[in-house]
């Protein structure tokens, strides 16, 4: 279980958001949505431990995040809205690198399988750099492939410079995370329809 209780959130001298408080169970999706500038990516942040919130509480099954916060971060798997892929390297170099760095097992036959899965077979030794838009986000979302182990997922805007194909892996990815148990909380300004047990939204700078 994730819980949010009365969290306050400022940038600079902006209060972004206040008094915010939602839960989210297994087989939960939760859809932050707002303007730009609301604080979605901000509480994404706070959710994943990387900006401390200026008021509340984050808890993972009942305990503080910052307490247990080696323990939260081996249930958590985060894609931010930036791909984070190395230019220098290939596709399946930045996954095993992202994979090494999260602590998720990268053997050579799950990178291919997770590459195939994203569209990726003929790519995984070509240098990110010399890829579309769209192909660097597969290679980033192919993460996710590695992650099933991981109870909560949280991603910025994960359906960007994606085309239709891949729109159809990733809601399936989604899907089978959250059949399977999982969390799944995420920022969007497009309209995916996600089947989920549980559906929420969060509705920021109302």
């Amino acid at each position: 279980m994730l819980a949010i209780i009365k969290l306050e959130c400022v940038r600079g001298e902006r209060r972004l958001f206040s008094n915010l408080s939602f839960e989210a169970a297994p087989h939960t999706l939760l859809e932050v949505r707002g303007q730009n500038g609301s604080g979605k990516t901000s509480l994404l942040r706070n959710l994943c431990g990387l900006l401390p919130p200026a008021a509340g509480a984050i808890q993972w099954c009942g305990k503080d995040i910052y307490t247990i916060a080696d323990d939260y971060r081996s249930h958590l798997a985060y894609l931010g809205h930036l791909s984070g892929v190395k230019d220098e390297l290939t596709a399946s170099e930045n996954i095993r690198m992202s994979a090494v760095a999260a602590g998720l097992s990268a053997s050579a036959e799950q990178i291919d399988a997770a590459l195939i899965r994203l569209g990726l077979r003929d790519f995984r030794d070509s240098p990110c750099k010399a890829l579309s838009q769209g192909q660097r986000r597969r290679v980033a979302l192919a993460r996710l492939c590695l992650s099933v182990t991981r109870s909560l997922w949280i991603l910025d805007e994960p359906y960007t410079a994606l085309d239709t194909a891949a729109l159809a892996v990733i809601k399936d990815l989604l899907e089978s995370h959250l059949e399977a148990g999982g969390i799944v909380v995420l920022t969007t300004h497009q309209e995916v329809a996600i089947t989920a047990r549980a559906t929420r939204r969060v509705e920021l700078g109302q």
